[in-house]
């Protein structure tokens, strides 16, 4: 634990999230002080931004930095589109089959046209589209249109079929905000945190009113300046927001196979990871937390609409609080300080650390316990025809055979067997990877 560090030092120069710095502060923290403090004498440096190239080369060995090199190609709509593309073509359709169809425009232009008239002829007029710049976040320049004359853009855009029957609360269209860390890419180390957020939109889904974001968006950007977000909403109540807790009873009550959920939004997780594992270069003193962002269909299929890169850690309400605090913290115990990194200064005058660092951020073996091992797992109340349940709420340990370790919320799964950690130890074999998955697939459809 890094209480035991003499200090640690947060390096943040142009972006400092507020509960980051809360959370580091109250670990017994300090931020780093250029005037005070030698060059290289920083414990983690947090940037909002990439970094650029050369900041990854010959890290010490108490240095951390906030994001792994080259993942725009999940995190970029664009890149996204694509990559999902290449692995659902060499893959199979089966396995790849979460993400909406998409095009990229202008490039993509003609095949959107033939898609798109294609299913006018099929299906009518009942296909709805979802036009988002390739390069913007926080819903920013995103519409939805039915027929081609309203798709109206002046820079590169992505369209997606938009999914026209989403799960509903009380009439409200939601999507989930889930937090993952990935730990390393080489071996492929992924951690989901059990804590995530549930995101509304504020108005009553509406699918004659397309113009009507309040109703079609999810974002809290846009909705917390919606008339109607300090209001009462049915079961959904006042604001925008519910922890994923909260979303677990919300399954519970509705009889719904929660495990079942979990266990298909965290093949989402990974088969995305593996469109760009391979290309990663690999940074060992790296730890990134992304943001899936997933919509839940009637049928309760999980879609991806994107990842984030840099997920937002404002405050906007209790929510927030209760869920990003506990994150931040279990994302640093995932960064394996030890009391060596707080002994920096001795350790620099002593021995001239100048060489890049080696390997700290994980073992070279990973061991998987047994489900029984993990600590205080809990257990659903009896089912309503009075017979116990066995399933466990632990709920994003979600492959049965997952047996992750846990460290604080964050439960490991991936690698989630003995085959997928001997396939991602050395030079990542995605084809064996892609196998066991497969099987999992197969047993769950």
């Amino acid at each position: 634990n890094e209480r035991n560090l003499i200090v640690g030092h947060l390096l943040a120069p142009e972006y400092k999230p507020k509960v980051v710095r809360e959370v580091l502060l109250e670990r017994g923290w300090e931020e780093y002080d250029e005037d005070e403090r030698e060059e290289e004498d920083w414990n983690l440096y947090w940037r909002g931004s990439a970094f650029r190239t050369s900041e990854y080369h010959n890290l010490l060995p108490w240095q951390r930095l906030n994001h792994h090199p080259k993942t725009i190609g999940i995190t970029r709509k664009d890149c996204l589109a694509r990559n999902l593309r290449r692995m659902k073509a060499t893959s199979g359709s089966s396995l790849y089959d979460f993400s909406p169809t998409a095009f990229i425009l202008p490039n993509d232009y003609t095949r959107f046209l033939a898609e798109h008239n294609k299913l006018r002829l099929v299906r009518g007029p009942s296909t709805y589209w979802i036009c988002k710049p390739v390069d913007l976040s926080r819903g920013r320049g995103i519409f939805i249109f039915k027929d081609i004359k309203d798709l109206v853009y002046d820079c590169s855009v992505i369209v997606q079929r938009y999914i026209s029957n989403p799960l509903l609360i009380s009439g409200y269209k939601f999507d989930l905000r889930i937090y993952v860390c990935v730990k390393s890419f080489h071996p492929l180390t992924v951690y989901i945190h059990q804590e995530g957020l549930v995101r509304f939109a504020t108005e009553k889904y509406n699918l004659s009113s397309l113009h009507n974001l309040y109703a079609h968006l999810t974002n809290t950007s846009i909705n917390k300046f919606g008339p109607f977000y300090k209001t009462e909403k049915g079961r959904v109540g006042q604001g925008c927001k519910w922890t994923m807790s909260k979303f677990r009873h919300f399954l519970y009550s509705q009889d719904i196979n929660e495990l079942l959920l979990w266990q298909r939004i965290n093949n989402i997780v990974t088969l995305t990871l593996l469109t760009i594992a391979p290309s990663v270069p690999s940074c060992p003193n790296c730890v990134e937390l992304f943001g899936f962002d997933i919509l839940i269909d009637v049928k309760f299929k999980p879609w991806l609409l994107e990842v984030n890169y840099s997920p937002a850690l404002t405050l906007d309400c209790q929510a927030d609080i209760a869920v990003k605090k506990g994150l931040i913290s279990d994302l640093i115990d995932l960064m394996n300080y030890t009391a060596v990194d707080g002994l920096r200064d001795r350790a620099y005058q002593k021995h001239k650390y100048k060489q890049p660092c080696v390997n700290t951020n994980y073992a070279s073996h990973i061991s998987i316990p047994a489900l029984s091992q993990v600590k205080n797992p809990k257990f659903q109340r009896k089912s309503r025809d009075g017979k116990a349940q066995q399933t466990l709420t632990l709920p994003l340990c979600i492959l049965i055979k997952c047996r992750g370790k846990k460290v604080g919320d964050f439960i490991r799964t991936f690698p989630f067997n003995t085959a997928t950690l001997k396939a991602s130890q050395h030079k990542l074999d995605v084809t064996i990877i892609l196998q066991q998955l497969h099987k999992g697939h197969k047993q769950h459809i």
